[in-house]
């Protein structure tokens, strides 16, 4: 690995922690420093390239560009978490490694660099196919669980509701007990009887 590359992979590392650290709580202002950091990085990255010559050079400035869509789309997915944006990272990621592969390509010929392009192709597609994938998983796991929720929450509902039913139907039914054997009595003490009945019935 040359110097350029590890230099690559140690912005890529400070910006995967950095984006870590601020998904918890990520400021306008947060947001707005890591996409001048970004910027900046890319820039110095890109500059470091121009002492190299020919292909060598292109890769380099395929990697400095691969890194930097890369923490765009890492800072964003930290900046607003959806589903989505962490889809878009996979995606730069895919793109990243394509554009490097393909133009590590063009130190071969013929059938060699033929196969190299279809190589660099078909790991992009397949990158991009199992991001999609992972993304519609998600988006049916949190549909599947906001269904069974609410599911859960019609049921609590209708479970209180019952209760309440059955707890009225129950102090009806003692509160029609109770009259009955006021029945019983004639006069005050039936007037009190009821009375009594009716405060404990709730009535």
């Amino acid at each position: 690995m040359n110097r350029f590359n590890m230099n690559v992979l140690a912005i890529a590392l400070s910006l995967g922690f950095s984006a870590g650290a601020m998904a918890q709580s990520m400021t306008k202002t947060d947001y707005t420093a890591g996409k001048d950091k970004i910027s900046a990085e890319y820039k110095a990255a890109k500059a470091a390239c121009a002492a190299l010559a020919a292909n060598a050079k292109d890769i380099c400035v395929a990697e400095a560009k691969g890194t930097e869509k890369v923490a765009k789309a890492e800072l964003e997915a930290s900046y607003k978490p959806t589903v989505e944006n962490r889809y878009e990272v996979r995606v730069a990621k895919a793109e990243a490694d394509y554009g490097v592969a393909n133009e590590k390509c063009d130190d071969s010929t013929g059938n060699a660099k033929d196969v190299c392009v279809k190589e660099a192709k078909a790991a992009r597609t397949t990158a991009k196919a199992d991001a999609k994938a992972q993304m519609k998983t998600t988006e049916a796991n949190a549909t599947a669980s906001t269904k069974t929720a609410d599911a859960r929450s019609k049921a609590s509902s209708q479970t209180t509701d019952a209760r309440k039913d059955a707890t009225a139907d129950k102090v009806d039914a003692q509160y029609a007990v109770a009259k009955e054997k006021c029945d019983s009595k004639a006069g005050t003490a039936k007037d009190d009887c009821l009375d009594q009945a009716k405060a404990h019935a709730g009535k």
